[in-house]
């Protein structure tokens, strides 16, 4: 009889210790193809023009390539999921960010790095729409906010390595400090390649439901909106955090680091904190009182509160940057329920939406700052406007699925 019990008790924790290999395998992958890929260049940038292997506007160039491929990947990830089986597909990403790490460590031409640069931001769009989605059922639903949240604190442990890491790696030469992120990232893919969930072998979108259209709600499509504009909100800090503190504030490049090591610890904590709180209280709530918080967060700047209010902007903005995506993926689940083809539909063209806006508020708010002759400020309250509109959006459309159930 105990022999039994035991029995049982361990067939269940065999299911749990699986979803969590999962968790672990789709939390790699958004350190390899966002945290590391994306971020990890900003603070190799000065170090490519100081050792010129290229212009400054050339390395600004390579660095927009990155952008460029995450939409494309975005928009690219739901064809080939529906194509390819999802194990073998989501190795295959994580593995092509990782040779691009290594490709970069070479400086053959313009043409060499831009490709490389692209091709790494096409790994990380791609994992992004399908890492999570692919993991996200296997977890209970009481444990999806946790699970969710744990899978986005990979961009956060990026974001904080950016800071911490690539100084380190950039003492012993640049082309080694490429291929350090390389052997980081291929050790990172070697981790999560037997934790992928692997079914049938089936791919990640059924043929049978790419033909299927689901007509987005109100609530979704207002959701879509707000993805997007949150996107808008987080670009003062992410391009203009450092130089702002740095020359904005004449306090120097190294205080200007400083910061940026508070914004990437924050991130590391934010998307585990932001899904515990929607395990509690829901997905909606907690995206709400999101949008808040973020719109007090980027305005602090702007009314000039000093180190306190630059320190809690620089935590809390960043906690926001990798957090809010658990709690958009999150609230799709809630508002598609028990249908994983329109999850997957769904989380796609949020994403989509989110690198559109994203690329678009980075060189709007570019053009801004140069044609107001550095206005720092005028950033910081353009983004906390951005948030300000979201809040609106998700109050409006709240407002006005309410009065359809009820006419």
């Amino acid at each position: 009889m105990q022999r039994s019990s035991a029995e049982e008790a361990a067939q269940v924790a065999k299911p749990d210790v699986r979803a969590w290999r999962a968790t672990l395998s789709a939390s790699c992958a958004s350190l390899v193809g966002i945290g590391l890929a994306r971020f990890a260049y900003t603070p190799l940038l000065p170090a490519i023009v100081g050792a010129h292997w290229f212009a400054p506007s050339a390395a600004a160039y390579l660095g927009a390539a990155n952008l460029a491929g995450y939409l494309a990947g975005a928009l690219l990830g739901r064809p080939l999921g529906a194509r390819v089986s999802a194990p073998a597909l989501l190795r295959g990403l994580m593995l092509l960010a990782t040779i691009a790490f290594f490709a970069c460590a070479v400086p053959m031409s313009l043409a060499w790095f831009f490709v490389w640069r692209l091709l790494s931001g096409i790994s990380g769009g791609a994992l992004m729409v399908l890492a999570a989605p692919s993991v996200l059922p296997h977890i209970s639903h009481r444990r999806r906010g946790v699970a969710s949240g744990v899978i986005f604190a990979g961009i956060g442990l990026g974001i904080a390595a950016s800071g911490t890491l690539v100084p380190l790696l950039l003492r012993h030469g640049l082309s080694e400090a490429w291929c350090g992120l390389g052997a980081l990232s291929l050790f990172l893919t070697v981790v999560a390649w037997a934790g992928w969930p692997v079914g049938n072998g089936a791919p990640l979108t059924a043929p049978s439901a790419r033909g299927q259209h689901h007509r987005p709600t109100l609530r979704l499509r207002a959701l879509y909106v707000e993805y997007a504009l949150n996107a808008v909100g987080l670009v003062p800090h992410m391009l203009f955090l450092v130089d702002f503190v740095a020359r904005g504030l004449g306090q120097g490049l190294d205080s200007g680091a400083q910061y940026w090591v508070l914004f990437g610890l924050g991130a590391v904590v934010g998307p585990v904190l932001g899904g515990h709180l929607a395990d509690r209280t829901g997905f909606g709530p907690a995206l709400r009182l999101a949008f808040f918080i973020q719109a007090v967060a980027v305005l602090l700047p702007a009314l000039g509160t000093g180190t306190v209010g630059l320190i809690v902007s620089s935590i809390v903005v960043g906690a926001f940057t990798p957090g809010i995506v658990p709690l958009a993926l999150g609230r799709i689940h809630e508002l598609l329920p028990h249908d994983m083809a329109a999850q997957k539909s769904a989380w796609s063209a949020a994403t989509t939406g989110f690198a559109l806006l994203q690329a678009a508020g980075a060189y709007g708010l570019t053009f801004v700052f140069t044609q107001t002759d550095g206005d720092y400020r005028l950033l910081f309250l353009i983004g906390a406007a951005a948030f300000v509109l979201t809040l609106g959006v998700d109050l409006v459309a709240g407002v006005s699925a309410l009065h359809r159930r009820t006419a």
